[in-house]
């Protein structure tokens, strides 16, 4: 008879996990040896070839058993990783996760509450609540009654937003920047919403006469989409003047802080988010510059009643005289039904380093690029494209067309040797390094700065 497979919950489940986490463990640190970098050498032929040898049959007619399952796929899997734990891979938003957060998030696996329905998750709901409230405050605490809804991240929490918006107004037309992340055009086009307007959202002035026109030809409602945080350089709008103009002809205000958003817990950077508070709903993303493991996102309010038109009734979760009886109703607090207590590893962050420890960790990061930019503008050979606002730098080497920039960026990804991302801006290619490692060091700053200087000589 074939052995039943022990579950992860339950009174006996830690014993179970024990030693397969230690299996866990020990693959992750034989693969992170054999990668021997940010990320695995060869480029995708050969990180393909190793998973495809790793695997094997995927579905045997009979299987290999825990140990050996999970000790071959997981290494292979962290052999071929681009590591964000390891200071030359700063390409994107991509954060290396507290230790402490993910050992929150295998909780949460072993749990595995639903946040559908307050029978599926009578703890892991209830600290939600606590936790939204209190992230919600922190982003309004002028507000009649904040809240948060726990995402998946910016793009889910952006199309939120719009949705709100549409709910309340109508079919609102979105104004937005250029460098409003992408997330904004798709959900206005998977929402049903005329295609969203470019204005010069950084510039209230000309953001106030294109507001003006378009209130004259087409009348409100209109939505503006400012950002603190762009992803290709880490901009931040002004959001305070952007307000008043919005304020001015009757707009609407919803601001993307997927990155900045995290300032608020730096005492010497909050300041950078002023005006904030006075968005309609703001989204926040603490798998960025929360450290966090995917996913971390909120959509927050200034007041719960925005949140009604997601209110929804289904027999076997929300019943209505389940919700009489004082069953909490958790079904309106998502456009997902099945979903993660994500909050679990977030709260257990907040408690265990305050608001201190994480506002350090936010300037040490912010401080790290400022560090990059200094060695890339004391490099003759490089580059700099601006001071960074929060942890972006985009650089490049000094003589090299915008095929050699992209090319050194594809040679060191092949190479093994660095991860760095893309931008482009000013009509010109940059190498993107978004740091986000708070281990990062002055010499993983300078190594960084070499190898670029260095591909233009090989």
């Amino acid at each position: 008879m074939q052995h039943t497979p022990p579950l992860a919950g339950g009174i006996t489940g830690p014993d179970a996990l024990r030693p397969l986490l230690a299996l866990v463990l020990d693959a992750l640190g034989e693969g992170a040896v054999a990668r021997g970098g940010p990320v695995a050498a060869g480029g995708p032929d050969a990180v393909a070839a190793r998973v495809r040898q790793a695997v094997g049959d995927v579905l045997p007619e009979h299987g290999d058993g825990a140990a050996h399952a999970l000790r071959t796929l997981v290494r292979a899997v962290a052999h071929g990783a681009a590591d964000p734990a390891d200071p030359l891979c700063a390409a994107h938003l991509h954060t290396p996760p507290l230790a402490l957060a993910v050992a929150a998030d295998l909780a949460a696996s072993a749990l595995n509450p639903s946040m559908d329905s307050w029978d599926q998750a009578p703890a892991a709901s209830e600290l939600e609540t606590r936790v939204t409230r209190v992230l919600a405050r922190e982003v309004y605490p002028r507000g009649t009654a904040p809240d948060a809804l726990v995402t998946t991240g910016g793009t889910e929490s952006n199309q939120l937003a719009l949705l709100l918006a549409r709910e309340r107004h109508g079919p609102v037309r979105t104004v937005c920047g250029d460098t409003a992340h992408h997330s904004v055009r798709r959900a206005a086009w998977l929402l049903g919403l005329p295609e969203p307007v470019t204005a010069p959202v950084h510039d209230p002035a000309a953001l106030d006469a294109t507001l003006a026109t378009l209130a004259a030809h087409h009348g409100p409602p209109l939505l503006v989409v400012a950002t603190a945080g762009t992803t290709d350089t880490g901009r931040i709008d002004p959001l305070s003047a952007i307000a008043g103009a919005a304020d001015r002809h009757g707009a609407e205000l919803h601001i993307d802080a997927s990155y900045g958003g995290p300032l608020l817990f730096s005492a010497d950077r909050r300041h950078l988010l002023a005006g904030l508070d006075r968005a309609h709903s703001v989204t926040l993303d603490l798998h960025k510059l929360g450290w966090q493991p995917v996913a971390a996102g909120l959509l927050a309010v200034p007041d719960a009643a925005r949140l009604a038109p997601l209110g929804h009734t289904a027999e076997y979760l929300n019943a209505e005289d389940d919700t009489d009886a004082g069953l909490p109703d958790l079904l309106g607090r998502s456009l997902r039904t099945t979903r993660r207590p994500d909050i679990l590893k977030i709260a257990v962050t907040l408690r265990a380093l305050g608001r201190a420890g994480l506002g350090a960790l936010v300037d040490r990061t912010c401080a790290a690029a400022h560090d990059l930019a200094d060695l890339v503008e004391k490099n003759a050979r490089l580059e700099l494209y601006e001071r960074p606002t929060l942890s972006t730098v985009l650089f490049r080497p000094a003589d090299a067309s915008d095929e050699e920039t992209a090319e050194i960026r594809r040679t060191l990804l092949t190479e093994g040797r660095a991860v760095l991302g893309r931008a482009r801006a000013d009509g010109r290619i940059w190498l993107k390094a978004t740091l986000l490692n708070p281990h990062t060091t002055p010499d993983a700053l300078e190594a960084l700065t070499r190898l670029v200087e260095g591909s233009t000589t090989r």
